[in-house]
């Protein structure tokens, strides 16, 4: 039997991520020593109660509340508490020591993290959060390493499942919001308080931790524009359905050209958006996660799986463990994360996309000419038009019969545009707003994926 040397791992939180990292550890000790070519001894579960029930039965011997004396006598620090503290101050005790981290907290790696880094950099310890983004789909190594020597220009993503679920259910069982989130929430996919996710906040943490990533810039995540899908009603899912398209939640990060300058920088966004049916995306069903890189020499490539749940998460998490082992097995200091670019983070104003404007408007002679000049004027170009006859409805508009009804006539159009800056759109729809034969702006969707 060949013998091993041993490395300490010290565990942060043992919730069901944690759980399961733990298990796994415990239970295929000898698989994962033979792939290192170290013992991954583990050396101690912190967390906050001892007693609390937990779904995986562990040795008890393990657990203690003293976080900061396990992690000083640990070679390897997996942090699964999440939030920002105690979280941050754990990160940086183990990173100072000479620790190598694996975490899996998003908002502690979206905020925090260029301070992380740089503290790795300090000691010539190494940072790893492939869990971070996407549960067990692989982005974070894909991106930083097998894509390091080409140009990402753009990522499209489906990174939280709970959205996904819910918009999947809104799609394909015309539920609406409430009675899909009802079911997110009845399954373990939502929250209690499902703000971060339908309020696109986790999104947004993904976003930022992607774009830094993919342009080796820092993004902030206050640079990246929010918006969750809390607005998006079963009528404009119907409406999408009936025009061969389906709306999901994408965090988006791109390169983009300054038009007043002429300097390229960089996008990060999430918006509930139009995808046509026949792009890979729309083919994410469930809680599922899938991320979609275009490179400048590989071309299009897409991540798909799980998005969340404690077991396939755990597989990230341990993906990372055994890199880290490696590691320290070799020798040699960690790899620093490349940031040089330093691209500026342009504001969502300078986007440009297509958009579908759907308003309801009076139904009189001259009225799509009066919109036409509208769009013009503002610098948004017209690609299709769809009319409907009725009373103001919604993106749906349902027949008025005569004699029944003393509500003005009214019309829906449905304004498909080419492609258009964010700023100038949003300027037009205004004057649309504005105007006199406009009823209401019923809904502005953003068409990406095209």
């Amino acid at each position: 039997m060949i013998e091993y040397r041993s490395l300490r791992v010290a565990l942060l939180g043992a919730g069901s991520v944690g759980a399961q990292v733990a298990r796994l550890l415990l239970e295929e000790g000898e698989e994962l020593a033979s792939r290192v070519g170290a013992n991954l001894e583990l050396v101690g579960i912190a967390v906050r109660d001892v007693d609390a029930d937990r779904d995986v039965e562990l040795p008890p011997h393990l657990f203690t509340t003293d976080a900061s004396s396990l992690i000083l006598g640990a070679d390897i620090v997996v942090e699964l508490m999440g939030g920002i503290e105690p979280a941050r101050g754990y990160v940086l005790q183990a990173l100072n020591s000479g620790a190598d981290v694996i975490t899996a907290n998003k908002a502690l790696m979206a905020t925090h993290g260029p301070e992380l880094f740089e503290a790795a950099e300090q000691v010539g310890a190494q940072l790893y959060y492939e869990a971070a983004v996407g549960g067990a789909i692989p982005i974070i190594r894909p991106l930083r390493d097998s894509l390091a020597g080409d140009k990402v220009n753009r990522i499209l993503g489906i990174v939280n499942g709970t959205t996904n679920f819910v918009l999947d259910r809104m799609d394909v069982n015309g539920e609406t919001l409430q009675d899909a989130l009802a079911t997110a929430t009845d399954r373990g996919y939502a929250e209690a308080d499902p703000t971060a996710d339908i309020g696109g906040y986790d999104a947004a943490q993904k976003a930022a931790i992607l774009a830094s990533l993919a342009f080796h810039t820092t993004v902030p995540l206050e640079s990246v524009y929010r918006e969750g899908i809390t607005s998006v009603s079963k009528v404009q899912v119907d409406a999408a359905r009936e025009n061969g398209s389906v709306i999901k939640l994408l965090a988006i990060c791109e390169r983009l050209t300054d038009p007043e300058t002429g300097q390229e920088g960089v996008s990060a966004r999430v918006y509930p958006a139009l995808i046509r049916r026949d792009h890979p995306l729309a083919a994410v069903h469930g809680a599922h996660n899938a991320v979609f890189v275009q490179a400048a020499a590989a071309g299009d490539l897409m991540f798909y799986g799980a998005g969340a749940g404690g077991v396939e998460t755990a597989s990230a998490v341990l993906g990372d463990l055994v890199s880290a082992a490696r590691r320290h097995v070799v020798g040699g200091p960690g790899v620093a994360e490349s940031t040089h670019a330093q691209l500026p983070v342009l504001e969502v104003g300078r986007v440009v996309t297509k958009y579908q404007i759907t308003m309801d408007v009076a139904d009189q002679p001259g009225v799509l000419a009066a919109v036409a000049r509208i769009l013009s004027d503002g610098g948004v170009s017209v690609e299709t038009v769809q009319q409907s006859i009725g009373t103001a409805t919604g993106m749906i508009t349902l027949p008025v019969a005569a004699g029944h009804s003393d509500a003005p006539p009214t019309a829906t159009l449905v304004i498909g545009t080419h492609e258009a800056e964010e700023a100038a759109l949003a300027a037009t729809v205004e004057s649309l707003a504005a105007s006199d034969v406009v009823k209401a702006i019923s809904s502005v969707l953003r068409v990406e994926g095209s």
